[in-house]
């Protein structure tokens, strides 16, 4: 008999609108999250880092035993390769988090909008790099565009856009890494976080000891805002995780549009970023290769539900 009988209905979906509903509600909330983030101005982007890695342990440890998947995490010790592939998800997903604070507090909620409407078209590459998917023709024009809006936003910046091809990247590797790994989604999120927290919480703890530590420094409600980090770091990650499971990559693409298109609304309408000309013409071209990719994934998706007519004798 299961000592802890209480299940928790996100955790069971396994078709793939369950998968698809998950993907789409992290999306949601990633598209949000930048409102969250600039609430912590105040604080470093480091040390917000810091604290999302230990307050989510904090949140997903106890989820992990009334789940009765206690043993599933211990095992994993067991399990060498698994634990080295998830210390790469750790550090990339941290990678992530770390730019993507950064550029949002700093005023760049414009490039990390764009990084994560490039991502999909990642997905693509990292899909035919690795999983032997083929590019289509409209996946092959949509990708070529793409190179095109990061060669003109090169030009306009006068650099390299070094935030949304990280940011891109990133999470492009540690989806397409998390969903070869075969370790379920919470126990595999619950590891990712117990590998970063050991030394993020020996970083917070000097920096308390030095007198440098913001929690308990900007007043109680910045205390719980960066203690809610553990809800707006582990809840929508452990979502994508479950949905990236149950759907094709190409879908997790798909329903990825609706994170960027928050931020780039914030953006331009909340956050009053400039935009100018050439950036236009670079969203433009990011926004014609993914119409290109969608019509693709669609026109596919329609040929897989047609049925196959019975040949006459």
């Amino acid at each position: 008999m299961n000592r802890f009988p209480l299940k928790f209905k996100m955790f069971q979906g396994s078709t793939p609108l369950a998968g698809g509903l998950h993907a789409g509600g992290a999306f949601l909330i990633w598209g949000l999250s930048p409102l969250y983030w600039r609430i912590l101005t105040d604080v470093p982007p480091f040390e917000i880092i810091l604290h999302r890695i230990v307050w989510s342990l904090a949140l997903l440890l106890p989820l992990v035993l009334l789940a009765g998947q206690t043993g599933d995490l211990i095992h994993l010790f067991a399990r060498p390769r698994m634990l080295l592939l998830l210390c790469l998800t750790s550090l990339l997903v941290a990678v992530n988090w770390l730019i993507y604070i950064w550029a949002v507090n700093s005023g760049f909620v414009l490039q990390a909008s764009l990084g994560y409407y490039i991502n999909p078209l990642v997905n693509v590459m990292l899909g035919t790099l690795f999983l032997g998917e083929r590019l289509t023709r409209r996946q092959g024009w949509a990708v070529a565009l793409a190179a095109l809006g990061v060669t003109i936003q090169t030009v306009d910046l006068g650099t390299i856009p070094w935030i949304s091809l990280a940011l891109a990247f990133s999470f492009g590797i540690y989806g397409l890494i998390r969903k070869m790994a075969a370790v379920e989604a919470l126990v595999g999120l619950t590891m990712e976080t117990l590998i970063l927290s050991i030394p993020a919480a020996g970083i917070l703890v000097h920096l308390d000891l030095a007198g440098r530590g913001a929690f308990g420094s900007y007043g109680r409600a910045t205390d719980l805002i960066l203690v809610g980090t553990a809800l707006v770091t582990a809840v929508p990650l452990l979502m994508f995780n479950i949905g990236a499971r149950r759907i094709h990559l190409a879908t997790v693409g798909l329903l990825q549009y609706i994170a960027p298109s928050g931020m780039f609304l914030l953006a331009v309408l909340r956050f009053h970023e400039p935009v100018a000309p050439l950036r236009w013409v670079t969203f433009g071209l990011i926004w014609t290769a993914l119409g290109l990719y969608s019509a693709d994934l669609l026109a596919m998706a329609r040929q897989r539900a047609q049925p196959i007519a019975p040949r006459r004798a």
